[in-house]
């Protein structure tokens, strides 16, 4: 059996949003993507690139259309 690892991005007050652009996902009004820019440094990049590493993915439903628009 594989491991499953979460690697998601969220707010105190509940938000979920992948550290992309402000216009990465605008649904329902959405007006504050890429909030995770101002708050990376040099270990965070670490993290995300060993997170990133080859690898089997769960995408969920938006982030694999989005993927299939950029390839």
């Amino acid at each position: 059996m594989r491991k499953i690892v979460v690697l998601s991005m969220i707010t105190l007050d509940g938000v979920m949003q992948a550290p992309g652009g402000p216009k990465e996902d605008i649904s329902g009004g959405f007006k504050y993507g890429g909030w995770t820019a101002p708050y990376g440094d040099e270990v965070y990049g670490k993290v995300v690139q060993k997170e990133l590493n080859p690898a089997d993915y769960l995408l969920g439903r938006k982030t694999l259309s989005l993927g299939r628009l950029l390839a």
